[in-house]
């Protein structure tokens, strides 16, 4: 296992986490590790942007379009002038 140490903690995020440990019956250490775990599990399962966009988007259906045909064959740049 490996160990970590914070530095420049706020004054009242530290007091937080003492009430919100003693409240849970864990040591402030143990309420750390418990709240660094839930917030990592939530952001693995989120996935990436596009997907949270996807997600937050999808209940609105989708958009069809046409797409014009390509009458003439691609060609690429001719910057020798």
């Amino acid at each position: 296992m490996a160990s970590i140490t914070i530095r420049n903690l706020d004054d009242q995020i530290k007091e937080q986490l003492r009430i919100a440990a003693a409240h849970n019956g864990h040591s402030m250490e143990e309420e750390a590790r418990l709240i660094l775990g839930r917030a990592l599990a939530t952001v693995d399962r989120a996935g990436g942007l596009g997907s949270r966009i996807r997600n937050r988007f999808s209940a609105s259906g989708g958009v069809e379009l046409d797409l014009p045909s390509r009458h003439e064959q691609a060609t690429a740049v001719d910057f020798s002038e």
